[in-house]
């Protein structure tokens, strides 16, 4: 059996901390910031009962990392010798692998510079996590009466590397090995905040579909007044993705944590579907010492990766960096497949969507239009 380990962080200062540590609720932010610093890695827990569907098992530990997304950014050397030291952690342990969670696959180059210190082999696990993401978006727009071929998909942090890579297959679509056929979308908007990255990346897209409609926009209101469909996975610390951006009937697929859309969206937008991105049914009869959130039988797809890889004993660092390469993501979604690894329905802010709550979004959309 090949084992793994997982990386993760506080993503909410004060509420995730405290599931470790219940006192630090009754304290001011200030003291529990102060008391991270001081802090390093720490196993969470123990992750059991992960069967294949092809036979093998796995298992793994949770190694959180003491750092917030701000304070990773406001001293990333730190972060660095931080998760190098979890990466130690997870060796003795007996891991083979570790997978990087929420903003540590960011820093340090996402993952390149760590792999370099780290005496495992790491991954950011964003194959799967852009897969899952299409996945879950193509099904919620399916749900929603969203004609696919002919929609505009707005891409938001485009030019990072899920984004690019999600832009790619809704540019030039797909035809997986089983037959399916992944279509690309009428229109592709990537939205970020350097014009110039943005251009390179729609070069690319366009070297590889000359016929893909693509625009770029630096303005989130301007490249998501007209979006159908939307996936955003910027590397923001605070929501960017507002009640008056969305047009009605859209559907948004949030695959950044912290999260990108904000909480208002879904109090006031009834409208609008917002799915969480990357939640995938584990196999077998798993079971978290330290829950992450999730029921037992789900997990986020970045985590799902590594245990995939420890599954089938690819020992490697599958996903890191900037660029993505669309044949990894297809051969990810391939071993999922063979393992029994799949898309565990849609979720929302953390809670399972009914189908009559997506037809109440459906049917307010639809009566917002009339009223036009």
């Amino acid at each position: 059996m090949h084992r793994f380990a997982f990386l993760v962080h506080p993503l909410n200062l004060k509420r995730d901390v405290a599931r470790k540590y219940p006192f630090v609720k009754f304290l001011p932010e200030s003291w529990v910031e102060a008391m991270l610093w001081r802090m390093s890695p720490k196993v969470l827990g123990k992750v059991t009962g992960v069967k294949s569907a092809a036979g093998s098992e796995t298992e793994g530990w949770l190694i959180a990392v003491p750092m917030t997304a701000k304070m990773m950014l406001e001293n990333e050397a730190k972060a660095l010798d931080l998760l190098v030291e979890a990466c130690r952690m997870a060796k003795d342990l007996g891991a083979e692998i570790v997978g990087l969670g929420a903003f540590t696959a960011i820093v340090g180059n996402g993952g390149v510079d760590l792999q370099k210190r780290s005496p495992l082999p790491v991954t950011t696990g964003n194959s799967y996590t852009t897969w899952t993401a299409l996945e879950a978006t193509k099904l919620a727009a399916e749900l929603m009466d969203i004609e696919w071929r002919r929609a505009t998909a707005a891409i938001v942090g485009a030019t990072g590397s899920i984004g690019k890579a999600c832009a790619h297959f809704l540019s030039v679509g797909v035809q997986l090995s089983d037959g399916t056929i992944f279509p690309p979308v009428s229109e592709v908007v990537l939205v970020g905040r350097n014009e110039e990255r943005l251009k390179a990346v729609c070069g690319e897209l366009l070297s590889n579909n000359p016929q893909a409609s693509i625009r770029i926009s630096t303005e989130i209101a301007d490249g998501l007044k007209s979006a159908d469909i939307v996936i955003t996975v910027t590397s923001s610390m605070d929501a960017v993705i507002e009640p008056e951006h969305l047009k009605s009937g859209c559907v948004v697929c949030d695959v950044a944590r912290p999260r990108d859309v904000s909480e208002r969206v879904h109090k006031e937008r009834s409208d609008v579907l917002v799915i969480d991105g990357g939640i995938v049914e584990i196999p077998g009869n798993p079971h978290w010492e330290f829950s992450i959130g999730l029921p037992d039988k789900l997990t986020l797809a970045c985590v799902a990766e590594t245990m995939l890889l420890a599954l089938e004993g690819r020992l490697e660092p599958f996903t890191l960096g900037r660029d993505i390469r669309p044949e990894r993501i297809l051969e990810i979604a391939s071993i999922a497949s063979k393992h029994g690894f799949k898309l565990a329905g849609l979720r929302s802010f953390e809670r399972r969507l009914s189908e009559e709550q997506i037809r109440q979004v459906r049917e307010r959309a639809r009566q917002v239009a009339a009223r036009r």
